[in-house]
């Protein structure tokens, strides 16, 4: 996972990322690439847990690249709170193992120390078709 990747540009009207006070919030990430989708789908329906631990990290790398857009030049990242929404079907109950992705992204980037408490939800959709969606809120110093 590649820390220096631009913030994603905003898919509406609104910021990738807000700092205020040393707390960074980011808007919600799906996993793009220069601006495009790069899986879409239903986890459990045509999107595998394995393919959707992939995009939740391509996530979680775009709401790090968001972080640090309003930040530069931080030396410390210390993420505090993470949400994974994941649509898949009803029958889905592997949530966690699909977060883990965004975790690992986190992981790789600042260590053990930046990873944060999480919840991972499922919903029927995303923007998009996204199969995962991640916000994220960050303190930085």
């Amino acid at each position: 996972m590649s820390t220096e990747l631009s913030a994603p540009p905003p898919q509406g009207d609104y910021r990738p990322a807000v700092e205020h006070d040393g707390v960074v919030y980011t808007a919600g990430m799906t996993p793009r690439r220069d601006g495009e989708l790069v899986m879409s789908g239903v986890v459990g329906e045509s999107v595998s847990a394995e393919q959707a631990y992939v995009a939740a990290g391509i996530a979680a790398d775009n709401a790090l690249a968001a972080v640090r857009s309003v930040a530069p030049g931080v030396r410390r990242v210390r993420c505090l709170r993470m949400t994974v929404y994941i649509a898949c079907v009803p029958t889905f109950h592997d949530h966690s193992a699909v977060a883990d992705g965004a975790s690992a992204a986190i992981r790789a980037a600042y260590g053990d120390d930046a990873l944060p408490v999480r919840a991972a939800i499922g919903v029927g959709s995303l923007p998009s078709g996204a199969p995962v969606e991640i916000d994220l809120i960050a303190a930085v110093s």
